[in-house]
């Protein structure tokens, strides 16, 4: 029986890359692709995946949301973070949500096919990099008292600060979330108290220092 996987990656291009790789292996077949967090989700609740291969740095809903939301609904799913970034809080915020594996996008065609059948058989997979970087944090983190990040945050909260940020009104929030403006508006009010945080300017850069979203890309 063939691994599915569902590919998440905003860039046609990459997912292209991907899926002649994995056509090529024995035994993985790729069933969807996602071109954002939100959809990505879905896929996962209509194919029933082994593995999803997630960008972190998609629109909507971020790679992080999205992998906290599968596994949420789905712990047997595998997740494997494909990311360009190797700054701790982006691995971090990934292995917390329950990612399996984190390969960065420059090594990923060569290390792909070995981590899916690594985390699929149980282990974690981690590229080099990203595997000193998660030690040199854990060192840090025996002499350095931890700072409050967005788990302060609702799993909605975090979905709502991120719309906003990517410059949503309140209606077109309360329409895609299929809430009311009313409680788009309650959301943003918690956000700002919990975060301490008076301005839409403020707001986005505590999002992207914490992987919400990735306005760059």
């Amino acid at each position: 029986m063939n691994l599915r996987i569902v590919l998440a990656d905003d860039h046609q291009i990459v997912r292209d890359g991907l899926r002649v790789l994995l056509e090529q292996e024995s035994g993985m077949e790729v069933v969807a692709e996602a071109e954002d967090g939100r959809t990505a989700v879905e896929l996962a609740r209509q194919e029933k995946p082994d593995v999803v291969v997630m960008d972190i740095a998609m629109p909507d809903l971020n790679g992080i949301e999205a992998t906290r939301q599968i596994k949420a609904e789905m712990p047997d799913v595998k997740i494997i973070a494909l990311s360009m970034h190797a700054d701790k809080r982006f691995v971090t915020g990934m292995l917390q949500a329950g990612a399996s594996g984190y390969l960065l996008k420059k090594g990923a065609f060569r290390e792909l096919t070995q981590a899916i059948r690594d985390v699929v058989a149980g282990h974690k997979y981690l590229s080099p990099k990203i595997a000193s970087l998660v030690i040199e944090d854990y060192v840090q983190q025996l002499a350095e008292k931890p700072t409050p990040g967005a788990d302060v945050l609702t799993a909605r909260e975090r979905e709502v600060l991120q719309l906003l940020v990517e410059g949503k009104t309140a209606e077109q929030i309360a329409a895609h979330l299929h809430v009311s403006v009313n409680t788009v508006g309650t959301h943003r009010h918690h956000i700002m108290d919990k975060l301490n945080i008076r301005s839409l300017p403020e707001l986005t850069k505590y999002a992207i220092r914490e992987g919400l979203t990735f306005l760059e890309s």
